[in-house]
């Protein structure tokens, strides 16, 4: 029988601590941006909600266009290099944000530069991420090294969340993404102390770049499972986006109470993650995907409340839903690719995933604030939660979602993100 006490055996291996904890300290990071961003950006004088939607999909736009270029760099050279250069590059952005909004010199122009290089540097760290886990961890504890990240960076969710709330209100947005960036620093220095041995390296390419690029594309097109679901959530994304970027805290600041009712909102989503996690860890469905994509349907339900204007406690309720049903679709998901995806392309393929999936982003972002002013923000969140249910429904559709089998627990001896 599946135990907790061999889970945390993967505990005593030195570099999955290293990458575990450097991972926590990141998230903890990035978990003061969304509130900060948000309720730092609409403070400022003159600032709409189309201010706030131009801010977010500028990094969200080069993080889309950047993300396969990041993927081949990931299967060429040491992926904890990789995602050193990333952390460092996303703390000078989020310090060059600061310092604007503590000096309050705030051009558009600038705010903007700086959100992209923040996307740059997410598009360079992401596929490293996702390829560097089966370098540091054996085949058979995948799950469970997915799992416990997302427990590290769950946590770290909730603790920033809450954090940043008070933070932004009792000393502003600025001072909110000091903390981002010093955070960022920090898991770079962390993970500079990860050194894998040459032959656990990803080789540097023999091929052009669009030679790799084409050998990640064949990886990726030749499973169904893989690009109906990555397509689902290039939809799915859509939506979340809008919700979560700019519809959500409208609403929040217009009826709830503003910034520490959008963190508690944010922190209730969080600890649902935290609550997957567990599940996740004794979870072994024998159809991952399946199983992933059906429980992304109740992710609709805070944007529903949200969209109802239900009470702040059940909105909360709903996004804990929504935390624990994309937590157990995440690593789920991860670990599925980590098995059936060859290691050496690895980073390519989930930079596929990755920017299939995140591509209409922007659109999401840049289309929320107009809609907010033409219908209201919660039509507009209404019709978010009705393209996330519809867009799981249609996944649900295909047999390679439906069909793909884990292997069965005495075959596995072979070798996560959304």
């Amino acid at each position: 029988m599946h135990s907790y006490r061999r889970d945390l055996e993967i505990l005593r291996d030195r570099r999955f601590t290293l990458l575990l904890v450097a991972r926590t300290v990141s998230v903890l990071g990035s978990s003061f941006a969304p509130v900060a961003l948000a309720f730092g950006i609409l403070a400022l004088p003159g600032a709409t909600a189309t201010t706030l939607s131009v801010v977010l999909a500028a990094e969200a736009l080069p993080m889309v266009a950047f993300m396969l270029v990041g993927g081949v760099i990931a299967d060429r050279l040491p992926r904890h290099r990789v995602m050193m250069a990333g952390e460092a590059i996303n703390a000078a952005a989020f310090f060059c944000l600061a310092a604007m909004l503590l000096t309050g010199w705030t051009p558009l122009p600038a705010l903007v530069t700086a959100a992209a290089i923040s996307g740059v540097a997410m598009a360079i760290l992401f596929p490293a991420l996702t390829g560097i886990i089966p370098d540091v961890v054996p085949a058979d504890r995948l799950q469970t090294a997915n799992a416990l990240l997302g427990l590290g960076a769950n946590s770290s969710r909730v603790a920033g969340l809450i954090l940043s709330g008070a933070t932004v209100v009792l000393l502003g947005g600025g001072w909110a993404l000091v903390v981002s960036g010093t955070m960022f620093a920090v898991a770079g220095v962390l993970i500079a102390a990860l050194r894998l041995t040459p032959a656990e390296r990803s080789a540097a390419g023999s091929h052009s770049v669009l030679a790799d690029l084409r050998g990640g594309w064949r990886e990726f097109v030749s499973r169904q499972w893989l690009w109906v679901v990555v397509a689902q959530f290039s939809v799915l994304v859509m939506a979340v986006q809008a919700a979560h970027g700019v519809l959500g805290p409208l609403v929040a600041k217009e009826n709830l109470g503003g910034a520490v009712a959008w963190s508690a909102i944010l922190a209730g989503e969080a600890v649902g993650m935290i609550g997957g996690v567990f599940i996740a860890l004794r979870l072994r469905p024998r159809r991952p995907i399946l199983v992933g994509t059906i429980l992304t349907v109740p992710t609709a339900l805070p944007y529903l409340l949200l969209g109802l204007g239900t009470p702040l406690w059940t909105i909360v309720l709903g996004a804990v839903v929504m935390g624990v049903c994309f937590d157990i679709f995440g690593v789920l998901w991860n670990t599925t690719m980590q098995r059936e995806i060859p290691a050496e392309s690895l980073s390519r393929v989930s930079s596929y995933d990755a920017l299939g999936s995140l591509m209409f982003g922007p659109v999401g972002l840049l289309v929320a604030g107009p809609l907010a002013i033409v219908i209201g923000p919660r039509p507009a969140l209404l019709g978010c939660a009705a393209v996330v249910v519809l867009s799981s429904l249609a996944a649900l559709l295909s047999p390679g979602v439906r069909g793909l089998r884990a292997p069965a627990p005495a075959e596995k001896s072979g070798v996560l993100s959304h």
